[in-house]
């Protein structure tokens, strides 16, 4: 990930950035977009630059819609979420293809361009979120607590920044599978035959590209070799464990996918769900294969709605919408922060799955290669 500056070079980047959007910014029209002092929300890149929240809350309104797509309600409290701000701004959360992946995401940013029904915000994979801020898609924006976001969780011009995340987890239907796996080298066992599943496939999907990483971790990878983790899958594949159907509630329900490797949030959470249809679904952080990654919020460039867009980044990272992240089983981007501030719901904090240690990540580079490692190898090495 991108190492920050000084606070300073941050402040500077980003009021850089944001005059030179001026010139090239589109989205919705100016009149639609606009603040009630004729501030344009389409190259602000706080919320003061066009007259504080308040401003920007009006602008929103005004616009009436906020588009994003691949925000599953049952993924990281998103219902709630959702709820929360329509509720509190009077504003309208249009979700498209609530299932889709990162991928999907930046393939509508770029196949839409100009048009009303590209997505004003993305939610991705933080290697998504590097590589989309590469190639120019997203718009400069600093929250109120963009400053207290950690070193090396947030891009240096304010691009994107981590909002929440977790670790790479084990669920198990502990009334369909014996004993439940607590390691990578578990789920070799003759015994897993066709229950090991991930929630889609790690070129397009930000948790299953993670459990590569923590399978290579687990089997003598690193940052810098992801090689060992897709090894991994292709043996898993061979010996006949690994599924390809892609993990949700509904597959878990069924007894398709038994054993689901997932962010620990979703995993946690759909415990809640499932137990109410007679599944015992239990969760365990691998002992051999401790990753953590978060994921990015970022505003599409060419937003449609730019008040509304920048309106729910500011929402999403104050206390409200990060305590609410807690309540869904995820960890906030600004936990400790909040805990300083005394903002923190203790409550929800402590029904974190435990994990020990302090976790770490793979620089923008490293994930970068891992992409394109995982790219040129995947698919040939689960297709035999």
């Amino acid at each position: 990930m991108t190492v920050l500056p000084p606070r300073t070079a941050v402040l500077t980047g980003v009021l850089a950035v944001s005059a030179a959007l001026t010139l090239s910014a589109c989205g919705a029209t100016p009149d639609a977009s606009t603040s009630p002092d004729g501030k344009n929300a389409a190259t602000a890149s706080t919320a003061q630059a066009v007259g504080g929240i308040g401003a920007l809350a009006a602008a929103a309104k005004k616009e009436g819609t906020l588009h994003a797509m691949a925000l599953p309600r049952t993924w990281a409290n998103y219902g709630a979420l959702i709820d929360g701000f329509e509720k509190k701004y009077g504003i309208k959360v249009e979700v498209e293809n609530p299932n889709g992946a990162s991928q999907d995401e930046i393939n509508a940013v770029t196949s839409r361009k100009g048009q009303d029904r590209a997505p004003d915000v993305l939610d991705l994979g933080s290697s998504f979120a590097q590589s989309a801020a590469q190639k120019g898609l997203l718009a400069p924006y600093m929250v109120a607590g963009f400053t207290d976001i950690p070193d090396g969780q947030r891009d240096s011009i304010a691009r994107w920044a981590n909002d929440y995340g977790g670790y790479i987890s084990f669920g198990c239907d502990a009334r369909r599978v014996r004993t439940c796996p607590t390691s990578f080298k578990d789920l070799l066992k003759p015994e897993y035959k066709g229950q090991v599943a991930l929630n889609g496939t790690p070129t397009k999907s930000g948790s299953a590209f993670g459990a590569v990483y923590a399978a290579a971790l687990a089997d003598g990878g690193s940052f810098d070799n992801i090689q060992p983790g897709i090894d991994f899958f292709a043996k898993l594949k061979r010996s006949g464990n690994y599924t390809p159907v892609a993990s949700t509630p509904a597959t878990i329900a069924k007894g398709e996918t038994p054993i689901s490797i997932d962010w620990d949030y979703l995993n946690a959470g759909y415990t809640d769900e499932l137990k109410s249809k007679g599944l015992d679904w239990t969760v365990t952080v691998p002992s051999d294969g401790k990753f953590s990654q978060y994921y990015s919020q970022a505003i599409n460039a060419d937003a449609p709605h730019p008040a509304a867009a920048r309106l729910w980044l500011e929402y999403l990272y104050s206390p409200e919408g990060q305590n609410l992240r807690l309540k869904g089983y995820a960890r906030p981007v600004l936990l400790n922060a909040m805990k300083k501030a005394g903002t923190l719901d203790k409550a929800a904090a402590a029904k974190l799955p435990k994990v020990s240690g302090t976790p770490s990540f793979p620089s923008e580079f490293q994930q970068e290669s891992a992409k394109t490692s995982i790219t040129q190898n995947w698919g040939d090495a689960v297709s035999h």
